[in-house]
């Protein structure tokens, strides 16, 4: 047994949660499991709460922003942790990661260019495309299952082509890869690096879940890859995954080429937003200087629920299609082999098991008959969802 116990079970309802406390403006009935956005059901590190306290009860919350001990706390964790060497003048800091892809899309393209990203993905880069005016291009992951699990790769030829028919302007790159859990290889990076590079394509690198990697596995920053790369590349960090901290706010960008940078600056002011969260500064930082013990446990955790989850539908549910994540804390599951209409897909997850998941059309088209199931949550509320799909498809 850790140090940390991630077996508790914490009421997360009428704390304004969106995962729990919004299920009947979702369209949701009020009384099922929520396993769908992707946060935690999980205290964060413990020295995390208590430098929010200890801050706290200062009692007074002005303005403020992050000092050099910050930015070397932040780059610190990106070099050891991810082998990434960055300068404090490439930080900027943005309220999220989806505001920040908004404002890069506005920072390096114009109304009516060409934005490519990859279905199945993290929906918001859809909207963010569209609701910026920019034409959404989409490079659609290789699918195939081998070995009755789920496999995603990159259609390279496809990928250039396209960018090439369409004069794209700007890739959106997901890495961890969101849902699919894939993490890309070095030669992968490459590749798309070397696309990017030669049609002066920028890359907007969603890296969020950096650091919930399994395995021999490992992230790289594509931004690391070279010095080129790094040059059209707008880096996207957060500790807000890692730690269970999206609602204090603050996400961490890093963007080395200084032209890009200005702009960026430039057009996040025209928003009004100057300050980050005084907690988001202090939860970062104590998170990045005394949280990797509680991580380190956190994604033993996470991987045992993994294999859970892996067992269970080998054994219960061999319909279902796995694709075993080589990040993140989402698996995408595959009900294809029922042979169901989406509408009675979702009426057996959503009525029969009483499950809130996030149903995969809305990765995409790609994503029909899919869903993803969030399971950073303590053992038995993962094994009770588990056995409310195996009790809704037993009769099939």
């Amino acid at each position: 047994m850790g140090r940390y116990n991630f077996e508790q079970i914490i009421d997360r309802t009428n704390t304004d949660s969106l995962k729990y406390d919004f299920a009947i403006e979702r369209g949701k009935d009020k009384d099922v499991m929520p396993l769908w956005v992707a946060d935690m059901d999980f205290a964060t590190a413990p020295e995390i709460t208590d430098a929010l306290v200890k801050r706290a009860q200062h009692g007074i919350f002005g303005y403020t922003y992050p000092k050099e001990e910050y930015q070397k706390t932040v780059l610190n964790w990106m070099k050891t942790r991810h082998n990434y060497e960055a300068k404090p003048e490439w930080l900027v800091y943005t309220p999220g990661v989806v505001f920040a892809i908004s404002m890069a899309l506005r920072a390096v393209t114009k109304e009516g260019d060409a934005v490519m990203i990859q279905n199945p993905v993290y929906y918001p880069f859809t909207n963010t495309v569209l609701e910026n005016g920019r034409r959404l291009i989409n490079n659609s992951l290789h699918y195939e299952i081998k070995d009755h699990r789920g496999v995603y790769t990159i259609d390279f030829d496809k990928f250039e082509d396209l960018i090439i028919e369409n004069s794209v302007k700007a890739f959106i790159l997901c890495n961890p890869h969101n849902p699919v859990g894939r993490v890309w290889t070095k030669d992968e990076l490459q590749r798309i690096g070397d696309i990017c590079l030669k049609h002066n394509v920028v890359i907007i690198a969603d890296e969020i879940h950096e650091d919930f990697i399994y395995g021999e596995k490992k992230h790289i920053p594509i931004a690391s890859i070279s010095k080129e790369v790094e040059n059209i590349t707008i880096t996207c960090t957060s500790p807000s995954k890692t730690f269970n901290l999206a609602g204090l706010q603050l996400s961490n960008i890093i963007i080395a080429n200084p032209e890009i940078r200005k702009i960026f600056k430039k057009v996040m002011g025209k928003t009004g937003f100057d300050e980050p969260n005084i907690f988001g500064i202090i939860a970062c930082q104590t998170a990045y200087t005394q949280g990797e013990n509680w991580l380190e446990e956190l994604k033993v955790y996470l991987w045992e629920n993994i294999n859970f989850v892996k067992d269970f539908i080998d054994t219960k549910l061999p319909k279902v299609v796995l694709t075993i994540p080589e990040g993140t804390y989402l698996v995408w599951l595959d009900f294809n082999e029922y042979g169901l209409e989406l509408k009675d897909l979702e009426n057996r997850i959503q009525k029969k098991a009483k499950l809130w998941l996030d149903e995969g059309i809305i990765f995409g088209k790609e994503g029909i008959g899919f869903e993803r199931i969030n399971i950073a949550a303590p053992r038995k509320t993962v094994e009770e969802a588990m056995n409310r799909i195996y009790e809704a498809f037993s009769d099939l």
